[in-house]
């Protein structure tokens, strides 16, 4: 079961500062085997959903509020453990995150995500609409995703 926790950037902990970048770093750079700046200066704005198991991370987004990375609030780094994806975690993940925007960032309607394209169905599967073409980042093909509640 996946234990999920809302916090802001000044309240990670050293510890879980560094999981969230062992577990981003496991899966974006060496096996999506992607170079690219994951520290980019945006995490100070976050809030962080940090999924739990076994008092370990094993699933991560964070989310920001309208105007600090779209024109909408939106979702971003989603991620989850390689050998803990059986367990659908990505979903829960997902949940908490669109919970935690209704919850934190009272006055939004609609969350915007750049979600890599063969994720797209799962997107899908949590109610959000595809918006426009793909096109690439960091050598990876993107579409943009759109929620409204």
């Amino acid at each position: 079961m996946l234990t999920t926790v809302v916090k802001s950037f000044g309240e990670l902990t050293l510890t879980e500062l560094y999981q969230i970048l062992q577990l981003r770093s496991e899966v974006f750079v060496l096996e999506q085997n992607c170079v690219y700046q994951d520290v980019d200066g945006k995490d100070q704005n976050a809030l962080h959903i940090l999924g739990y198991k076994h008092n370990k991370i094993v699933a991560y987004t964070r989310i920001f509020k309208s105007g600090d990375y779209f024109k909408a609030s939106s979702i971003g780094r989603v991620v989850v453990a390689q050998q803990e994806r059986k367990h659908k975690y990505g979903y829960d993940i997902m949940k908490a995150s669109i919970i935690a925007i209704q919850q934190y960032f009272t006055n939004e309607t609609k969350i915007t995500i750049s979600a890599q394209q063969y994720l797209e169905k799962f997107y899908k599967n949590l109610n959000f609409n595809t918006v426009g073409t793909s096109y690439l980042e960091d050598g990876i093909p993107h579409i943009e995703m759109e929620y409204y509640y």
